[in-house]
C-alpha cells in the first residue's frame, strides 16, 4: 500500500537528478534536422504557436527512426539490448541538436528474454494451448517445466469475473495445498509476486494466473513479477482459467528464457525556468523483447521529444524536465531508480509529473488517468486536489474540441507509480493496451468493439503500422498544451 504524503503546491516543479550522472559514450550517426517550415527558430510563446509546430509528421519522423533502430537490432528496442542503446542515442542527438544538455542515468537490472514457452492440458482431455492467445509467460518466471494437478486457490465456484479477487494473496489461502500441485490463482488486489511467493512456500510446482474476466481484462495476461521468481509462472485468459477449474485437470508447461544482469539507462533533459518549480514529463523508451514497441511506447517517447524540440526557445516559469525511462517493461525500473535516488528536497520541488504510455493505439479510446478518483479506486495518497486538477487539464483540452474522454485506472501500472508513491501529483494519457473495446466505447470513438485497443500489444506486430494517426496527432497536441499551461503560465502566456 502506498504511503500518505503531504499535499504539493498547485503549480509545478520537478526534481533534479541526485549526483552526477555519467553520459554514455558511443558514436551517434547524423540525423535529420529538427522541425522545419519556420518552427526551428520560433519562440512558440503562446500555446497556439506551439500547437502549430507540434505536428504528427514530426512525431512520425521520430517513430520511423525508432522503427529503423529496431529493424537494425533484431526487431527489438528492449532495455539491455543494442536496440535500446541506439534508441537512447537517437533521443540524445535530437535533443542536443535542439540545444538541450542531456543526461544519461545508468543502472543495472535483472534481464529476462523469453526464448520458448509451451502449455498443455494433459487430463482429462489433452489440449495444447496457443502462446499469445491462450497463455503467456509472466516476466521473471523461473525457467523450467512445471507439471501436476491444477489446484484452485481461493477461487469462487464457479470462477467469476472480479476486480477484487484476493486469490493467493495470503499464506492462509494455501492451507492444505498438496505438494507439487499447480496453483491456479486469479489476478486481483495483490501483486503476482506475492501470489507466487505464497505458492512456493506451500510447495507448489508452478503457478497459473487467470485474468480478471471483466470486459477490459478477459484476454491473456501480460504481466511481470518484477524480480526473478522461484516457480515457473504463466498467465492465461479468463476462458482458459474457467476450463482449468474442472476437477482432475492436469497440466504441464515449460518456460525457456535468457536471464542475467544487464545495464541500461534513463535519458533526461530540461528547459530551465524562472522559479524553483519544475514540471516533469515522462515516457518509457524501451520495448518488450518481442517487438519494436512503436505504440508501446515509441508513441509517448516520440510525442514528448516533438514537444521538447518545439519548446526549446521558450523560457518557462517552471522548469520543464523531459524523461525517457529505461526498463519500464521489466517492472517500472528506470523511473523507480530515478525517484528513489532523489533527495527529499528535490522531490519536494516536484509539483507535477505527467506520464504518456501508449498514446496512438489503433483501436483507441481517449483515456485520462482518474486523478479525482471518481470512477476507480486508487492506492492511498494518489488522489489529491492536484491530481484531480491534472485530470481536468486534459479533459478541458478535449472538451474545448468537442471530444469525449474516459477515466482509466490510476493504479500505478506505468511510470507515474514511483512519483505518486513519493507524493508527487501525477496524471497523464493512455489510449488502451490489451483491454477490449466495448460497444459503448465503439459508439463514441469508432473502431471495433470486442477487439483489443491495441491488438499488437507486446507483440512483434507493434510496428510503425500499428498506430491511429488521428489520435496520435491529437494527443501530441494535448501533451504540448499541458506542458505549456503548467510550466509557461497558461494558454495565452507570453515569453
Amino acid at each position: 500500500m502506498s504511503r500518505v504524503h503531504p499535499r504539493r503546491r498547485s503549480r509545478i516543479a520537478v526534481a533534479g537528478t541526485a549526483g552526477a550522472l555519467a553520459l554514455a559514450g558511443g558514436v551517434v550517426t547524423a540525423l535529420p534536422a529538427a522541425a522545419s517550415d519556420g518552427c526551428e527558430h520560433r519562440t512558440n510563446d503562446t500555446v497556439d504557436e506551439l500547437l502549430e509546430c507540434v505536428t504528427v509528421e514530426g512525431v512520425n519522423e521520430h517513430l520511423k527512426a525508432l522503427q529503423d533502430v529496431a529493424d537494425a537490432n533484431g526487431g527489438t528496442r528492449a532495455s539491455g539490448t543494442p536496440g535500446y542503446t541506439a534508441s537512447a542515442d537517437y533521443v540524445q542527438q535530437r535533443l542536443q541538436q535542439a540545444g538541450y544538455e542531456v543526461t544519461r542515468q545508468p543502472f543495472s537490472f535483472d534481464f529476462f528474454e523469453l526464448t520458448g514457452e509451451t502449455f498443455s492440458r494433459t487430463a482429462p482431455e489433452p489440449r495444447d494451448y496457443v502462446a499469445g492467445t491462450d497463455f503467456t509467460t509472466v516476466e521473471y518466471s523461473a525457467v523450467g517445466t512445471a507439471a501436476g494437478t491444477v489446484v484452485p486457490v481461493d477461487l469462487g465456484d464457479p470462477l467469476a469475473p472480479t476486480d477484487t479477487s484476493t486469490s493467493g494473496c495470503e499464506a492462509e489461502d494455501f492451507t492444505g495445498f498438496p505438494e507439487g500441485g499447480i496453483a491456479l490463482v486469479q489476478r486481483g488486489t495483490c501483486t503476482f509476486a506475492v501470489k507466487v511467493a505464497n505458492a512456493d512456500a506451500a510447495g507448489a510446482a508452478g503457478v497459473v494466473v487467470v485474468n480478471r474476466g471483466t470486459p477490459e481484462n478477459e484476454g491473456v495476461i501480460a504481466g511481470t513479477l518484477t524480480d526473478p521468481a522461484a516457480l515457473p509462472t504463466i498467465g492465461v485468459s479468463f476462458a482458459v482459467g474457467q476450463e482449468l477449474t474442472a476437477p482432475g485437470t492436469e497440466v504441464t508447461f515449460t518456460v525457456e528464457a535468457e536471464t542475467g544482469t544487464r545495464e541500461t539507462e534513463n535519458v533526461l533533459a530540461e528547459l530551465p525556468g524562472r522559479t524553483d518549480e519544475v514540471v516533469q514529463l515522462g515516457a518509457h523508451l524501451d520495448s518488450v523483447p518481442e517487438g519494436p514497441g512503436i505504440n508501446d511506447n515509441g508513441s509517448g517517447s516520440a510525442a514528448i521529444l516533438e514537444v521538447a524540440e518545439n519548446l526549446r526557445e521558450v523560457q518557462p516559469e517552471a522548469t520543464l524536465r523531459f524523461s525517457w525511462w529505461g526498463a519500464e517493461e521489466s517492472g517500472l525500473l528506470g523511473s523507480t531508480h530515478y525517484v528513489e535516488g532523489l533527495p527529499q528536497e528535490e522531490i519536494d520541488r516536484i509539483s507535477a509529473y505527467l506520464n504518456f504510455d501508449m498514446v496512438g493505439s489503433p483501436n483507441y479510446v481517449r483515456f485520462v488517468y482518474d486523478g479525482d478518483g471518481s470512477t476507480f479506486e486508487a492506492p492511498e495518497g494518489y488522489v489529491t486536489d492536484e491530481s484531480a486538477a491534472l485530470e481536468q487539464l486534459f479533459r478541458t483540452f478535449y472538451a474545448d474540441r468537442g471530444l469525449e474522454a474516459e477515466d482509466t485506472e490510476f493504479d500505478g501500472r506505468s511510470d507515474y507509480q514511483a512519483f505518486a508513491d513519493a507524493g508527487v501529483p501525477s496524471g497523464g494519457l493512455f489510449t488502451g493496451a490489451e483491454g477490449v473495446k466495448t460497444e459503448e466505447e465503439a459508439a463514441v470513438y469508432g473502431g471495433v468493439a470486442g477487439e483489443a485497443y491495441d491488438p499488437c500489444y507486446h507483440q512483434a506486430c507493434d510496428d510503425i503500422s500499428n498506430l491511429d494517426q488521428g489520435v496520435l496527432d491529437l494527443n501530441a497536441d494535448a501533451i504540448a498544451y499541458a506542458a505549456f499551461t503548467l510550466a509557461v503560465g497558461g494558454p495565452g502566456a507570453g515569453s
